[in-house]
């Protein structure tokens, strides 16, 4: 990622972290919708799921700038995800499903600049987290 897409993620986000909850939502409601077979991944209170979402992307964007720093943590939380029955095909739709929220929560602020550097941003963590998820593939 340049400087500028990094800049871009954080400061788009910033204009997100009011409604996170929203968000949180939103982004879940479209993940089921778009791959319903991901909805029996959780359970239990989806609100408190969504709260540990906008915190883990708080975390990662806020530190986008270092990632040597949070790719460890998220190649852990990938390697738990396993466990839960996540697969590598569910990062597409997620990914996918981040890009529309943050397109309905930015509005119009949401440019073609911001959505190449939010998928960069999504597709860098995504593809660390896979391989040290599932080495063999």
């Amino acid at each position: 990622m340049t400087p500028q897409q990094v800049a871009l993620v954080q400061s788009s986000f910033a204009k997100v972290t009011p409604i996170a909850d929203q968000a949180a939502a939103s982004f879940y409601g479209r993940l089921f919708e778009t791959a319903p077979e991901t909805r029996a991944l959780f359970h239990g209170d989806m609100t408190l799921q969504g709260q540990k979402l906008m915190g883990a992307i708080t975390t990662v964007v806020t530190n986008l700038d270092n990632l040597g720093a949070v790719v460890p943590v998220a190649q852990e939380l990938a390697k738990r995800h396993v466990g839960y029955g996540v697969r590598p095909e569910h990062y597409a739709p997620v990914g996918a499903a981040l890009l529309w929220t943050l397109e309905q929560g930015l509005g119009g602020d949401f440019t073609v600049d911001v959505s190449t550097a939010w998928a960069a941003a999504y597709g860098a963590l995504s593809m660390a987290m896979i391989a040290a998820a599932y080495p063999e593939s």
